[in-house]
């Protein structure tokens, strides 16, 4: 990234993370082992990808990044959530996510299934508070939410019975990866064009960025998870492998998955073409292509 860019993206997660904090250790915070689990989860790090596209969104709307960051965190909240439930023994029961123990290995089953689902109710207590966000886009910003979670977890369900499957077909993958991936990559757009008042057509701008690019991020994490650098990642490499997840990079081979991700970068990037200014995102874009973890 440019030194510009670079600047504007750390100051996003670093804007993220202060209200994050700023919100454990006030209003929402508690002596409890289901807040500590929480906590643990959320302030894990990764990308913060999501918020990122929020805040970026309502800027290149129009609007004063921080009106979306409160709708931003919640979100991340939601990611979390969906996190912590993947990883539980009856869903992919991965031992490890960024780098250290998945919260029902450092905590317990139980509080973990039930940190997620605090998690997912605490997003929308934090929509529902803030003063930055007017009462009609929260309205609007709850009936994201509620959509992009339903797809979501239809996703998993889907990715759940593929498991169990050996004539799972690329377009059976693409299908659930727009539901299960690109829900929550949409939802992060819209959250930034709602709180900037956008209109109709960079809504529909949005959309289709979040679809193309959420399918070129899934299928790299399917190449990664073959080709990808264990330490890099924070996981076992190998792991769609060893419990039987067909992925798109398995059924089509690594290089033919980058030229199909490669292509869906590009159409994702060619769809910001209606916002004035889109060096940022059109970074961003080519970097998750090309990214390491």
């Amino acid at each position: 990234m440019t030194s510009e860019n670079k600047q504007r993206f750390d100051a996003y997660v670093a804007a993220v993370e202060n209200r994050i904090n700023a919100l454990f250790d006030g209003k929402y915070s508690s002596e409890t082992a289901l807040r500590d689990a929480m906590y643990y989860s959320l302030s894990a790090g990764g990308k913060r990808i999501r918020p990122v596209l929020a805040l970026e969104f309502c800027r290149i709307c129009g609007g004063e990044y921080e009106k979306a960051l409160d709708a931003a965190v919640a979100l991340e909240m939601i990611h979390t959530f969906s996190l912590i439930h993947d990883d539980l023994p009856c869903m992919d029961d991965d031992d490890y996510r960024r780098g250290r123990k998945s919260c029902h290995k450092e905590f317990d089953e139980a509080t973990a299934l039930l940190a997620g689902d605090a998690l997912e109710n605490l997003a929308y207590r934090v929509i529902a508070d803030s003063n930055g966000i007017s009462d009609g886009a929260k309205i609007k910003l709850v009936a994201v939410f509620s959509d992009c979670v339903k797809r979501m977890i239809d996703g998993q369900v889907n990715d759940l019975a593929y498991e169990k499957s050996s004539a799972v077909t690329t377009e059976q993958l693409i299908s659930m990866y727009s539901q299960k991936t690109c829900a929550l990559i949409e939802c992060a757009c819209l959250i930034g064009c709602i709180c900037a008042g956008a209109d109709d057509e960079k809504i529909s701008a949005a959309k289709e960025y979040s679809l193309d690019m959420g399918l070129a991020f899934q299928i790299t994490d399917d190449i990664l998870d073959i080709l990808g650098d264990e330490q890099t990642l924070g996981k076992p490499i190998g792991s769609d492998a060893a419990s039987g997840k067909t992925t798109f990079a398995a059924l089509v081979g690594v290089d033919e998955a980058y030229k199909t991700a490669k292509k869906y970068s590009d159409d994702a990037i060619n769809a910001l073409s209606v916002f004035g200014d889109y060096d940022f995102m059109e970074e961003l874009t080519d970097l998750l292509l090309d990214r390491k973890k």
